[in-house]
């Protein structure tokens, strides 16, 4: 399989679709508090991408191979869930973390993201696992460069997870991005410098390592999407769409209320500058 080149029409269309995917998590921000269910942070994410938006939710009623139609607009993962996880009764309490992880489709394209909220109070464990969650994150986005190879990626995450003695969730990974959901390119968050696929100006992916506490294995709940770690330690995960760019990378998930780069990362830029 290739890995696709976007056009300049299609960079600006995902320039759009990021920018209005990382607004439904602005709009969020102020719900998502103790008392809430994951059900009705999901029923005003989907009123406000078709109300106001004029977007689609992209998870409702996806349906790749060998799954179920996912049956909510957005996932709400929450503590032990790593990713996929179905919006419902469950109300949140203090000391919870949670994921919400968002793509609209606007004009067929797609702008995919996430990121981790604190209900109340979080616990010392869980602020620095989303902490350095959010870091590998970032540190993979520095290494998006034509040239750089999707190893680079992986291999940095990796190395900063591991370092702070977490571990990386093999199953699922990053994807190329378009008209398409999820497209070629796969993009691990493990693996080595100088390996997989060049990168090339023009691709578009998401980069969303998925970090847990504990081991790095999984089990897979009874309604075909939740997953969640085997040891039931805590999970994390933070999401950008990503552009290779002529010199370096573009986020294309941006928005007003969207947290600012590590410290590194600004300071690495500004020495680049």
């Amino acid at each position: 399989m290739s890995i696709s080149i976007k056009s300049a029409e299609d960079i600006a269309g995902m320039r759009v679709a990021g920018r209005l995917g990382s607004e439904v998590l602005d709009y969020i921000t102020p719900f998502v508090k103790a008392g809430v269910t994951t059900g009705e942070l999901d029923r005003l994410c989907h009123e406000y991408m078709v109300n106001v938006q004029g977007t689609i939710p992209a998870p409702l009623n996806y349906c790749p191979p060998g799954y179920t139609p996912y049956p909510k607009a957005i996932c709400t993962s929450v503590n032990d869930v790593i990713c996929h996880g179905i919006p419902g009764d469950k109300v949140l309490k203090n000391g919870d973390v949670v994921n919400l992880d968002i793509t609209v489709i606007k004009d067929g394209y797609h702008g995919d993201n996430s990121r981790m909220f604190f209900i109340g109070e979080p616990s010392i464990l869980a602020k620095r696992l989303s902490d350095i969650t959010y870091e590998c994150m970032w540190l993979g986005i520095s290494k998006v460069k034509p040239g750089a190879h999707l190893g680079d990626i992986g291999h940095v995450i990796q190395q900063h997870a591991e370092k702070a003695g977490y571990s990386v969730v093999r199953e699922f990974c990053g994807h190329g991005i378009g008209k398409i959901f999820h497209e070629e390119p796969q993009v691990l968050h493990y693996g080595r410098p100088g390996t997989l696929d060049e990168l090339q100006p023009g691709m578009i992916f998401t980069i969303e390592p998925m970090i847990n506490a504990g081991k790095r294995e999984i089990r897979e709940m009874g309604d075909g999407w939740t997953i969640k770690t085997k040891d039931r330690s805590l999970s994390a995960q933070w999401e950008h769409t990503i552009l290779v760019t002529e010199t370096g990378y573009e986020v294309l998930t941006l928005s007003a209320g969207s947290p600012p780069p590590p410290a590194f990362i600004a300071n690495a830029a500004a020495v680049a500058a």
